[in-house]
């Protein structure tokens, strides 16, 4: 995540506090883009800031919703710091690949293990939907969490 995005991320995050609006960040990266360097890693901690302001100060609703792949600083940061955390169905979701633990760590890293199923089983999502079921579940999620109370109830 080079600094653009990161500050293009912001100023949504931003913009959806000053609304008051839902959030919704669909995430897919392949991790941070090393040439910025430090640039690059204060991303974090600044949309970080912003989503800290937007759900703890501001008590909005923020669904991030993890596709396949995403890893590195977006998984460090906002892709885990949803109010609820959605994934795709057998998404690799990871900090660091599985090369990289394995050459760092020398030890073997068990397939599958970064899937969004592994992610689940051990509490680290809300849910795993599919792409053609997301809009359903997004509509019930935002109607029971009373998101959009200008939209009159169909039943």
């Amino acid at each position: 995540m080079g600094s653009v995005v990161g500050e293009k991320i912001t100023r949504l995050i931003e913009y959806a506090t000053n609304q008051l609006l839902p959030l919704i960040i669909v995430c897919a990266s392949g991790g941070a883009r090393m040439q910025e360097g430090s640039l690059s890693l204060m991303q974090m901690a600044k949309i970080s800031s912003a989503l800290y302001n937007y759900q703890i100060n501001q008590k909005l609703l923020y669904v991030a919703i993890l596709t396949s792949p995403t890893t590195g600083g977006v998984t460090a940061s906002f892709g885990m710091l949803g109010d609820i955390i959605i994934a795709e169905p057998k998404a690799y979701l990871a900090f660091a690949g599985k090369r990289v633990i394995e050459q760092t760590l020398n030890k073997e890293v068990p397939e599958g293990s970064q899937s969004a199923e592994v992610f689940f089983e051990k509490g680290l999502l809300d849910a795993i939907v599919s792409r053609d079921s997301l809009k359903d579940f997004l509509s019930e999620l935002f109607e029971f969490h009373g998101c959009f109370p200008w939209i009159e109830n169909e039943n």
